[in-house]
């Protein structure tokens, strides 16, 4: 049996163009976090009102979008979430964010770890040592200060408010947190800023001497804090620059996990 000519299938390589189409229809619709007019699904696809309708029409027979007979909004449909669902049971956060980690090694070459939310503050999971002369050691199952340590900031920048508010009533009570962290008005405005940054930095990592380190949040598709990726280095020979390499790496390697598990940032 003889094959169709690419030209006429728009197969071949180069893949289906109309697929590709109707995804973006999709991804447009997943990105504005709402249901949505047929105006605005085609001025976010970037393509004509009645194109965009055509495509609907389509993604709607397949299960794939589902309109509102009362309002003419558009949503995400049944088998697009059945398959949103599956995806998100299959998925294995600790062995992306291990793949993560290595791969932000590789591209940056400092110590580079992961760490999960533990017994009452952040727990290291596994760190990938750089290829160079001086490097920091991180152990595997070390657990790490809500408040003083990099990858702690994140974690509570980020847990629920009432989760929050509970270890920083912790930290003052024990009265072993850094000289700059002695009030509840301090303590709010660091993680307000870390939040802000969207990554903390501390110099004197985990009360080492001339240790420092950064850390990024990790988010689930719910939107919630499920790791955090972390950079150790050596303090005279590790970038803190905000906008330096290692802050952009960093911090660009979380977002692109953060999408890997599900997680939609907000709109800009």
């Amino acid at each position: 049996m003889s094959e169709e000519p690419e030209s006429r299938s728009g197969e071949g390589k180069h893949g289906v163009q109309s697929l590709e189409i109707g995804m973006g229809i999709l991804r447009a619709m997943v990105r504005g976090q709402r249901s949505m007019m047929l105006k605005d699904i085609a001025a976010a696809a970037d393509m004509p009102a009645s194109k965009a309708h055509r495509y609907l029409v389509s993604l709607i027979r397949a299960g794939l979008v589902e309109q509102d007979p009362m309002t003419s909004r558009y949503d995400i449909g049944p088998f697009a979430l059945n398959i949103g669902l599956v995806a998100i049971d299959r998925l294995d956060r600790i062995r992306l964010g291990l793949s993560a980690i290595a791969e932000l090694r590789d591209q940056i070459n400092e110590t580079t770890a992961l760490s999960v939310w533990g017994d009452g503050g952040p727990v290291i999971v596994r760190w990938e040592r750089p290829r160079r002369p001086i490097t920091v050691n991180v152990v595997t199952g070390t657990a790490l200060d809500p408040l003083n340590s990099a990858s702690g900031r994140v974690f509570t920048a980020w847990l629920p408010k009432e989760t929050s508010n509970r270890l920083i009533e912790r930290g003052l009570k024990e009265g072993k947190l850094r000289p700059e962290l002695q009030s509840r008005a301090a303590i709010e405005a660091l993680l307000a800023k870390v939040r802000a940054d969207g990554y903390a930095a501390v110099s004197g990592y985990h009360s080492v001497a001339g240790v420092e380190a950064l850390a990024a949040p990790v988010f689930n598709f719910k939107n919630e804090i499920t790791l955090a990726m972390l950079v150790v280095g050596v303090t005279g020979m590790f970038d803190l620059d905000p906008q330096g390499p290692v802050v952009t790496a960093l911090k660009q390697a979380a977002g692109e996990l953060s999408m890997r598990l599900g997680h939609v940032p907000a709109p800009a």
